[in-house]
């Protein structure tokens, strides 16, 4: 008589499969449906936890009153006190008007929250409450309300570790998990992917009026041997692929395995689920953090270094009497670039030689480069300096040897404040 029951709930629901698991699950479900027990359904995305509060639903006394399924994850932190408790008009910003939320229009029926995990932790307390009392306050009210409603939570989350973790209260989990339903994902129920494939490529197939696509053995065997991190919901997307785009009908390894990712890992998961010593190295956000900080650091010292290096072995190539030409120029939007061709022994006096410049203080501190006072400003600011010295003062000639105008030297003179 179970069986029988169970295969009608399939057919009823139009759910596909014949694992012991699938009907452990939905078995579960019918026995709990009666009661007003309140139901946590566990599984991986994409497994299909979403027919389940509807079998609930249905097969309780509670099956001609409303029914609300609501993603919890879908609704801001800073709104879903309010859909689901209801407001009172002007408790805050917007609220124009006095609301109901799903609790209060729920009231004598089953109300189903999916994404229960990723609740705030102020809501799961006003959750708690109407569970044990069936008690709760709307948004900016005093007033205590009451609601007879059934509810059924589903996640995809690891309660356990989001408890420990300080993200879900321990309390509110004893309390939905009054009867626990888990949903196996695709990869514990190989018999169910060939059925499943089967389903959505005649159901694609009717739906765009083309023939069926059917796999050979080898690729049967690809399928079923698929880790599936998206379970059903990517099975039926892959099938939906193939069944629009390739024209051959039957399909074999070679043209599945296009359809299929290069690797069968899982998707990306949080540092903090990868392997032990990842945990060890990055167990909080705030330590990775510190880690890129320090990697970018390090590479700063070592910029800086570099940055010595070709200054110091470029000052060690140049000889006394070799005339070397000097640029200069103004990388900001906001500055005329200027091109400063001067020559070395004539900006620097002919009784200062180069080894004598590398014994001054000043030329070693020079060196010390450090990024933060690299500036192209104070260069060009000294090219005109010296050729104001050079040509004593006379803008015109100094204008010529910097290969400026005139107009622009007497800019950059008051520019820099050089005006004596």
């Amino acid at each position: 008589m179970a069986k029988q029951n169970i295969q009608q709930v399939k057919q009823r629901f139009g759910i596909i499969g014949v694992s012991s698991e699938l009907d452990r699950a939905i078995d579960v479900a019918l026995q709990v449906a009666p009661t007003d027990l309140s139901v946590l359904i566990t599984g991986e995305s994409g497994v299909g936890k979403e027919n389940f509060p509807q079998i609930i639903h249905q097969y309780s006394r509670r099956k001609h009153g409303p029914y609300f399924a609501i993603n919890c994850g879908s609704i801001p932190e800073g709104t879903i006190d309010s859909e689901l408790f209801g407001h009172e008009k002007g408790s805050f910003t917007g609220a124009t008007a006095t609301r109901k939320g799903y609790f209060e229009v729920a009231n004598g029926g089953t109300l189903f929250l999916d994404e229960v995990g990723e609740l705030p932790l102020s809501t799961q307390a006003r959750l708690l409450r109407v569970l044990e009392t069936g008690e709760f306050i709307k948004v900016g009210s005093s007033q205590v309300e009451k609601s007879d409603v059934r509810v059924v939570a589903a996640t995809n989350l690891n309660i356990a570790q989001a408890i420990e973790r300080g993200k879900f209260r321990e309390d509110l989990f004893y309390r939905l998990n009054s009867v626990p339903i888990r949903i196996s994902p695709l990869r514990d129920r190989k018999e169910d992917i060939a059925l499943l494939f089967r389903k959505f490529a005649g159901d694609c197939a009717e739906k765009y009026m083309m023939p069926p696509i059917t796999l050979t053995e080898d690729a049967r065997e690809v399928l079923k041997n698929f880790r599936w991190p998206g379970n059903v919901r990517q099975l039926k997307n892959v099938t939906e692929q193939i069944s629009v785009i390739e024209h051959e009908r039957v399909i074999t390894s070679e043209i599945l395995q296009k359809y299929l990712p290069r690797t069968d890992a899982a998707l990306p998961v949080l540092a903090s689920q990868s392997r032990d010593s990842d945990q060890k190295i990055f167990s909080s956000e705030r330590e990775i953090l510190y880690q890129v900080l320090f990697d970018m650091k390090k590479d700063i010292n070592d910029l800086k270094n570099v940055v010595k290096t070709i200054l110091e072995d470029a000052a060690a190539s140049v000889p006394q009497d070799e005339n070397t030409v000097f640029h200069a120029s103004s990388a900001s939007q906001d500055k005329t670039s200027v091109t400063l061709p001067l020559k070395y022994e004539e900006l620097v006096p002919k009784k200062t030689h180069l080894a004598e410049m590398r014994d001054r203080s000043d030329f070693q501190e020079a060196t010390e480069v450090e990024i933060a006072n690299l500036s192209l400003e104070d260069a060009e600011k000294e090219m005109i300096v010296l050729a104001l010295e050079k040509h004593n003062g006379k803008r015109k000639l100094a204008a010529g040897e910097l290969g400026i105008s005139e107009r622009t030297l007497y800019r950059k003179i008051k520019e820099y404040n050089l005006e004596k």
